[in-house]
């Protein structure tokens, strides 16, 4: 027998009892600190996988948002790169107009009909990209669409009707981007 059983033998059972329950109590306590343990290194495992994950994540979000700025910065830069190619056109074509109408000097109506081709394709492209004409003579004057430069006296028709353009407004898909310079009519006293 062993020396600990052998003082063992001499306690009374209950002290046995008390004795084999605190060594019980110890290899519990001890299950319970390795358990824990185990469950913190397995938690701190899990927060660190969540925390690596965060990392890069905000770090892809950083980079996708310096792509979106980059990306908008170039929008913004050749947005109008379209039109002003199709306006290098019609600058070609007056140049060659100018150019024809100083080598022929006395040909006014090929020179202006070289011009009225100018205008209709500018029209045309305009058209194209939604630029439309406000169209203002005859009609009531319209303050969204009309700035009165002058009034003029005039019987024949209601007050404040548009009697003279005197520059075209135009809309953007149907956004005022230049009023229609206008004479707007009112009755003589």
């Amino acid at each position: 027998m062993k020396k600990e059983d052998k003082k063992n033998n001499h306690l009374p059972d209950a002290e046995k009892e008390a004795k084999e329950e605190q060594n019980n109590g110890k290899l519990l306590e001890e299950d319970a600190n390795k358990a824990c343990e185990q469950e913190l290194e397995k938690k701190q495992n899990e927060y660190n996988a969540l925390w690596d994950k965060y990392l890069r994540l905000q770090a892809d979000f950083d980079n996708m948002r310096k792509r979106l700025e980059r990306e908008k910065q170039d929008l913004i830069k050749f947005a109008n790169e379209e039109i002003i190619a199709e306006l290098l056109n019609v600058l070609d074509d007056l140049e060659r107009t100018v150019n024809l109408a100083e080598g022929q000097k006395e040909d006014l109506s090929a020179f202006l009909k070289g011009i009225e081709m100018i205008l209709a394709h500018l029209y045309e492209m305009l058209k194209r990209y939604g630029v439309k004409i406000i169209e203002a003579e005859g009609k009531l004057f319209d303050p969204h669409f009309h700035e009165a430069l002058m009034q003029v006296e005039n019987n024949e028709l209601p007050d404040h009707t548009v009697v003279e353009e005197l520059q075209k407004g135009y809309l953007l898909n149907d956004r005022v981007i230049r009023t229609a310079k206008v004479k707007v009519s009112k009755k003589s006293p």
